[in-house]
C-alpha cells in the first residue's frame, strides 16, 4: 500500500477540511507497518516521520509513504520532530516497552501493535506509563474487528448458545514457515515464544467472547519440524514479502531460515477463567491450511466458524440431536473480503477517534495486558514440564485509571 505525499494531501482534503490531520510517525518500518497508511487513505492523517535502525528498511519505507523525514532511533525522531500527534509502533516485539514509554511520557498517542509486550514487567510498565501520563494507549488487537469474531460475539450476546462455559480454538498457521522463522520470530530473545507472538490474538479473543481471564493455566509444545532444517541465512537485509512463496511446500522444503530458531512450532494451552470458563488454544506452524477454528460451548447450545473470512459460516446447535454437520441456524460472515486488511482499516478508524475525541474502543490495553500475562504463564509452563502457572492479575488501581 505505497501512499506518496500528494496522496496524502489529497486523502485529507476529501474529508472534513476543519480538522487538521494527524501528524504521524511510524517507528518500525517492517512489513507490518504498512497498517499506518490506512490512517491516510482515510483522510485522518499525514505520515511526517520514520524510525528504524536499518538503513534499507528506512528507504523501502521512505518510498512507501511519500518521503518523510527518516531517523535511525526513536528517540532521536522524538527530539527532531515537533508537534507528532501519533506514532503507530510496529518494531520488532521486544523493543515494544521501551519506544511505547518514550512516546507515551513525550505525549504522542501510541497505536501499538501487538503484542503489548513480551514479558508481564515490560506489559505493566507500559500500562503504568499510559495510566501516569493520560496518553492515549491503543494496542492493535484488530481479531476483536474481524467480522467472523463480531458475527459469534453477537450470536453468544443473543443469548443462542446460553451462558458461555467453554471454548476452544485450533489455530491452523500454514504460513508459519515464512511468517515466524525466517526471522527474529524464531528466537526467544526477541518474541518470548509464538505461543505469545502469535496466540495473544487468540487468547485476547478468548477471553473477550468469555467475558473473563485467566487465571491458571498449562501449557505443552515444542520445536517439532522447522529445528531440523539447516538451510539458514541472516535475512535482516529483506522483509517478509521478499521471501514469501506458497510454492514453498512441504514445509521440511522451506529454505533460509532464520540463523536461531529456539521457539516452539507447534504449542498448546488450557485455560482456567476468573469466571468459571475453560478455554484451550492450540496452534501449529506447519499445517497445509491457514484459518482459525473456534467453538463456543454454552449452557443451551454451541457454536463453531467454518472459515474466518468473507463468506465463512458460523453454525449454531441448540437443539438436542447426534451427528447433524448442518447445525440448527446458519449465519454468513459478511466482511474481511481482503482478510487482516478490513480489520486493519477498522481498527486504525478506531485509534483516530480515540485520540481526536477520547471514544470508548473495541478493543482495551488492559485485556491486551491479560493476554500477554496469560501467554507468558503457558510459555513458562510448557518449557517446565507443563506445570501449572498462575496467571498475574493486572494492578487494579493501574486499570482503573485506563
Amino acid at each position: 500500500m505505497s501512499v506518496d505525499v500528494t496522496e496524502q494531501q489529497a486523502a485529507h482534503r476529501s474529508g472534513d477540511a476543519s480538522t487538521p490531520p494527524l501528524r504521524i510517525a511510524v517507528i518500525g518500518a517492517g512489513a507490518r507497518s504498512e497498517i499506518a497508511a490506512h490512517a491516510v487513505t482515510a483522510g485522518e492523517g499525514v505520515i511526517v516521520a520514520i524510525a528504524d535502525p536499518s538503513a534499507a528498511a528506512r528507504e523501502r519505507a521512505a518510498v512507501e509513504f511519500g518521503r518523510p523525514r527518516l531517523f535511525a532511533g526513536h528517540r532521536e525522531l522524538i527530539a527532531a520532530v515537533s508537534g507528532i500527534d501519533a506514532a503507530f509502533v510496529t518494531s520488532p516485539d521486544h523493543t515494544h516497552a521501551e519506544i511505547a514509554i518514550d512516546l507515551l511520557r513525550a505525549g504522542i498517542a501510541v497505536y501499538l501493535e501487538k503484542p503489548l509486550a513480551i514479558d508481564v514487567a515490560d506489559a505493566d510498565a507500559i500500562l503504568e506509563a499510559a495510566a501516569e501520563t493520560g496518553t492515549p494507549l491503543y494496542v492493535g488487537h484488530n481479531m476483536r474487528h474481524m467480522a467472523v469474531i463480531q458475527t459469534m460475539r453477537d450470536i453468544i450476546r443473543r443469548g443462542e448458545i446460553g451462558e458461555v462455559k467453554a471454548i476452544w480454538c485450533r489455530h491452523f498457521v500454514g504460513n508459519g514457515g515464512d511468517y515466524y522463522f525466517k526471522d527474529w520470530h524464531a528466537e526467544r530473545a526477541k518474541s518470548n515464544g509464538l505461543l505469545l507472538q502469535k496466540g495473544a490474538h487468540d487468547i485476547d479473543i478468548i477471553h473477550w467472547l468469555a467475558g473473563g481471564y485467566s487465571e491458571l493455566v498449562t501449557g505443552m509444545g515444542g520445536l517439532s519440524l522447522y529445528g531440523a532444517i539447516d538451510d539458514r541465512r541472516d535475512n535482516s537485509d529483506r522483509s517478509m514479502p521478499d521471501w514469501f512463496s506458497m510454492d514453498a511446500w512441504p514445509p521440511l522444503a522451506q529454505r533460509e531460515l532464520n540463523p536461531v530458531i529456539d521457539v516452539e512450532d507447534i504449542s498448546m494451552v488450557t485455560m482456567h477463567l476468573d469466571n468459571g470458563v475453560f478455554a484451550s488454544y492450540q496452534q501449529c506452524h506447519y499445517t497445509p491450511d491457514y484459518w482459525r477454528n473456534y467453538t463456543v460451548i454454552g449452557t443451551e447450545g454451541r457454536l463453531e466458524n467454518f472459515g474466518d473470512s468473507d463468506g465463512a459460516i458460523v453454525r449454531v446447535w441448540n437443539r438436542r440431536t447426534t451427528y447433524n454437520p448442518a447445525g440448527d441456524a446458519e449465519y454468513t460472515v459478511l466482511g474481511d473480503e481482503s482478510g487482516h486488511a478490513d480489520a486493519d482499516r477498522l481498527t486504525v478508524a478506531e485509534f483516530v477517534r480515540f485520540v481526536r475525541e477520547g471514544t470508548a474502543t473495541t478493543t482495551s490495553a488492559v485485556a491486551a495486558r491479560n493476554a500477554v500475562a496469560t501467554a507468558v504463564a503457558a510459555t513458562e509452563s510448557l518449557r517446565d514440564g507443563s506445570r501449572p502457572r498462575a496467571v498475574p492479575a493486572v494492578d487494579a488501581k493501574i486499570a482503573a485509571r485506563l
